[in-house]
């Protein structure tokens, strides 16, 4: 997936100087997509990670404030074993929704790893569209079609070609253009939690609006409660009340707010559940006017989400791989010294940040260059630097010279260099 295959025809020289030019890197290390990854690879986050700290703050910070200064007033209010009893189920809470939290926005969503090569035509059965087969033999030469059609329970649903991943997106998935990356069973990215919702951790996200919409009203009411308690105490109006304790009427105000933006996600993501649906194909597809392939029924749709097992990550962002030290340092080499035309085999793909790999032809053409320069062959269509040596005359062209430095040959021509000076 990271390196490609040595050719038949290079010598076994040539797949030394190749082979020591490899690099043992971890697969996170290399990654193409946007995310951000700690621990040695074992947490991913997406590329706006930052918000995490955003919506944890806006999770304890009135917690704190409640525990402060309400917290008291509820002890005293109730039954001593009682108002502790409150508090203590208030914390037990939020740290279940910060857990939560973090199970969502720390773990693969369902990335589904790129192709190093496009797909061939013929890897599946699935069927192309009859306008595309009729183009492709007017044009001649065959483009890997656009769309493909599968059978999903009975109903043809047609999946797209990711250019950028390489591959034929499986059904209900879709590229975030944000993480960079194809996410199987694609719900949406939430910049709450700062990473894509997917297969892997929509049942965690779920959980998480849910708890935060139960803290909220847990928060809320315990407020009034305090409230109503001072007006009795003190036989007051509500005005009044809430200038004895304001942080009170500001939390109340707080998950007011909150409540009602968390509570309607909760209900509108039940509604997907019991549909299954995801957020995607919902505002995408619309299915109120035709048939949804994937919708088994409310109990089933349930089951799905809370009771299936959860599969495994496709990637092993902790594997070793090997790669090409020049992939790793090419970009500096590249504005180091300049390239000559003839040395387009190797690019780097600024859209979609795709590394192209060098094919059999290049290898060969760089094999049969580096063998007319051992046998002093020459060929008089570029400038040539002459190494003067009393013993030979050597001419290298510049073509020959950056790709020998490509594969870390310089260092070959700089000792036999020294062999002839010191013959000399």
């Amino acid at each position: 997936m990271y390196r490609a295959p040595f050719p038949a025809q290079l010598s076994v020289f040539d797949r030394r100087v190749i082979d020591n030019n490899a690099t043992d890197v971890r697969v996170y290390q290399v990654w193409k997509g946007s995310n951000k990854f700690f621990l040695g690879g074992r947490v991913i986050f997406g590329p706006d990670v930052r918000s995490i700290f955003l919506t944890i703050s806006l999770i304890v910070i009135p917690v704190l404030l409640f525990c402060a200064f309400v917290s008291r007033r509820i002890i005293y209010a109730f039954d001593k074993h009682l108002g502790k009893l409150i508090i203590f189920i208030l914390i037990l809470l939020t740290v279940y929704d910060l857990i939560l939290l973090l199970l969502t926005s720390g773990r693969d969503p369902g990335i589904i790893p790129r192709n190093s090569h496009p797909p061939e035509l013929e890897e599946d059965g699935s069927t192309m569209s009859t306008d595309w087969l009729g183009s492709q033999s007017s044009a001649g030469v065959p483009n890997l079609p656009p769309t493909k059609d599968v059978v999903v329970n009975g109903v043809i649903v047609k999946v797209k070609y990711c250019q950028t991943c390489m591959l034929y997106r499986p059904p209900r998935c879709s590229h975030c253009s944000i993480c960079n990356n194809c996410v199987e069973r694609f719900d949406h990215h939430c910049p709450w939690v700062g990473q894509c919702i997917g297969k892997r951790n929509y049942r965690f996200f779920f959980m998480f609006v849910s708890s935060t919409t139960i803290l909220c009203l847990y928060v809320f009411v315990f407020s009034w409660v305090t409230i109503k308690k001072i007006m009795a105490e003190y036989d007051c109006n509500l005005w009044s009340a809430f200038l004895k304790s304001p942080v009170s009427g500001i939390l109340i105000l707080y998950t007011f707010m909150t409540a009602w933006f968390v509570g309607g996600l909760t209900v509108f993501h039940l509604y997907l559940i019991c549909t299954n649906q995801t957020t995607y194909e919902n505002f995408r597809y619309r299915y109120d006017s035709k048939r949804n392939p994937y919708n088994r029924g409310c109990v089933h749709n349930v089951c799905e989400v809370f009771l299936s097992k959860i599969p495994k990550s496709k990637s092993n962002f902790r594997e070793m791989v090997q790669v090409d030290s020049s992939s790793l340092f090419g970009s500096t080499m590249s504005l180091a010294r300049p390239m000559s035309p003839n040395i387009g085999k190797k690019s780097f793909d600024i859209e979609t940040g795709k590394r192209q790999a060098v094919v059999a032809e290049d290898f060969e053409d760089i094999h049969s260059q580096i063998d007319s320069v051992g046998g002093l062959e020459r060929c008089g269509t570029q400038p040539r630097h002459i190494i003067q040596c009393e013993n030979s005359n050597w001419e290298i062209s510049p073509d020959i010279s950056v790709m020998s430095a490509e594969f870390a040959m310089e260092q070959g021509f700089k000792d036999r260099e020294k062999v002839c000076k010191k013959g000399h």
